[in-house]
């Protein structure tokens, strides 16, 4: 996953039918949709699919299904650890390794308690890569069930076993990626920022790329920023995008995933808005925010001459 090209990893929505099935189907276009606008890999499994809510056997046909459709065109990660005893997790790791994904995601909050010290933190993690052969490994500071932000020096001494190759950052905090950055520099290893509002100062301090729900609305304008950031010529566009994303962070994350899930309809996918995780009401006043949205960005994507396929 590490990139000297700045990439977009999408977290991938899961997609339902009204009945509460994953719509394959619409999984497969959805797939496409992510890889038609040029992201450099796929981050499946993951909150954004609904992890939580799907069965072991979901998750594994889910992530194989992913795995089938992108073909070898982009690496895969998705989510192995779910807590209980590390034996546990271990086990589970190998199967989503045995789908065929380049690395396997641990969910750091699922590791230890947030009661529990950072040395135990530490020791199940290493109990975690005794377990797992040198199946490669990733880290996803995912909110739930509470949201566990590496070090920075616990980060690089978990990149120094040569074992991690990809880590979704969530702490929010530049100083502390720029950090990160510095004490994992010249592994093999690539840190993806999820924060949007400092999406272009994470990426000029050297992080490999983007990781965040954004684009889950427009796959292809992060990734145009992901291609765009440090250019001096569009200097003035990508800020006008930076500004767009920051503006817009309180309704894409209003009643999400049903909001981006509607965007998507309205862009053209074949996707129901049901969704197994109780997010709140899709209010009137929430459709009208998304629809303004979408308005929003189809003239903004006019304005840059971004191709899109839906």
């Amino acid at each position: 996953m590490e990139n000297s090209q700045k990439g977009f990893i999408p977290v991938m929505l899961t997609p339902f039918l009204s009945d509460g099935n994953i719509d394959y189907p619409a999984l497969t276009q959805l797939t496409e949709i992510y890889l038609q606008a040029g992201s450099s890999g796929l981050f499946a499994n993951c909150l954004s699919s609904e992890m939580f809510e799907l069965s072991d056997k979901e998750r594994i046909a889910a992530i194989k299904h992913v795995i089938k459709v992108v073909d070898g065109a982009v690496p895969v990660v998705a989510t192995g650890t779910f807590g209980g005893p590390i034996a546990k997790q271990a086990d589970f790791v190998k199967a989503v390794s045995d789908a065929g994904v380049e690395a396997v995601i641990a969910i750091t909050s699922l590791l230890a308690d947030e009661s529990e010290s950072d040395e135990v933190f530490n020791d199940r993690v290493f109990d975690l890569f005794n377990q797992t052969s040198n199946i490669p490994i990733g880290f996803y500071e995912c909110p739930v069930p509470y949201k566990k932000v590496l070090k920075p020096q616990q980060l690089a001494d978990f990149v120094a076993t040569g074992r991690v190759i990809y880590h979704k950052d969530t702490c929010l905090d530049l100083p502390q990626i720029k950090e990160k950055l510095k004490l994992t520099a010249g592994q093999a290893f690539g840190l993806y920022d999820a924060y949007i509002v400092h999406a272009v100062e994470s990426l000029k301090a050297g992080s490999s790329g983007l990781s965040c729900i954004q684009g889950n609305y427009f796959p292809e304008l992060i990734v145009w920023l992901c291609d765009h950031y440090n250019d001096n010529a569009l200097k003035d566009e990508v800020q006008v995008v930076q500004q767009f994303l920051i503006d817009n962070m309180d309704v894409m994350h209003n009643v999400y995933p049903v909001v981006s899930k509607y965007f998507l309809q309205k862009r053209g996918l074949k996707i129901s808005t049901f969704t197994r995780r109780n997010v709140g009401s899709f209010t009137p006043t929430v459709v009208k925010e998304v629809e303004k949205l979408f308005d929003d960005y189809s003239a903004l994507r006019s304005d840059l001459n971004i191709e899109v396929f839906i």
